[in-house]
């Protein structure tokens, strides 16, 4: 299995985090689970494999081009094939820029975009397919990116108030502060969370837990600290709180994930 990332151009770095490809020449079945990350993503299939979900009480197959909402709660994953897939993952808050619907929609969904944003999906889709490169194919992206980004241009000043209490509530997401925040953009609390709900498809105690639980996902994987340690440092009351958010989030405890890590979170946290 091959990962790599790549940085998008000064125009799009404010909106994407980066462009990622993976590459598997095994043609054997594997299953893994895919945790709560706090960004939206698309995903273009490229290869012969294919991919499924556990949705309801079975798999099924997912899309050749995945709209990838907030995933909240631990997702069941499949792969059957070899593999090619070209992925955009957005900051929390700026898949809206590009998608007209209400974010939290997709939460917990992996979507077609073609039943999203129309033809132009399967459009790029078939580009990508017939264009060789990495380099190209995201140059291909970038552009597709980029008219849908100045075609949503109006909605530039709502989603960059949404940029900026998002910065404010990484910084302190108690209630009191969720309200000063409020106050400072001359908004009530509930229209702030509905603003986020719109544009991000999480509350602000949903975004402050999923990335409290990234931060420790990144330092469990490390494997050099302590979990109380690593409790404390991710901003946990204590080290069964920190266990209670980080179950409901992988479904297993800290030691049972070092303990089980995959395929997919090996090559995420080297």
């Amino acid at each position: 299995m091959e990962f790599k990332q790549f940085v998008p151009s000064d125009t799009l770095k404010p909106y994407i985090r980066h462009y990622y490809v993976f590459k598997s020449d095994v043609d054997s079945v594997f299953e893994d689970v895919v945790f709560p990350s706090g960004d939206m993503e698309v995903i273009f299939n490229l290869g012969n494999g294919s991919w499924e979900s556990f949705v309801g009480d079975r798999f099924k197959k997912t899309p050749k081009v995945e709209l990838w909402g907030q995933i909240t709660k631990p997702l069941s994953i499949r792969s059957t094939g070899k593999h090619t897939m070209l992925g955009i993952k957005f900051y929390t808050h700026s898949a809206s820029y590009f998608f007209n619907e209400q974010m939290g929609l997709f939460n917990d969904c992996i979507t077609d975009l073609q039943d999203v944003i129309g033809g132009s999906a399967n459009i790029i889709h078939q580009k990508l397919l017939e264009t060789e490169g990495e380099q190209n194919r995201i140059d291909l992206l970038e552009a597709f990116l980029l008219k849908r980004l100045i075609s949503h241009e109006k909605k530039s000043f709502h989603i960059t108030k949404v940029a900026d209490i998002l910065n404010s509530i990484l910084k302190d997401a108690s209630v009191s502060n969720i309200a000063t925040i409020a106050s400072r953009h001359n908004i009530t609390t509930r229209y702030l969370q509905r603003l986020l709900q719109q544009h991000t498809g999480l509350s602000p105690k949903s975004y402050d837990k999923i990335n409290r639980f990234q931060q420790s996902l990144k330092m469990i994987s490390k494997n050099d600290q302590p979990f109380t340690a690593i409790a404390y440092a991710c901003g946990y009351f204590d080290q069964s709180h920190f266990i209670r958010d980080f179950k409901s989030f992988t479904g297993l405890t800290p030691s049972s994930y070092l303990d089980n890590l995959t395929p997919v979170n090996q090559l995420l946290f080297p």
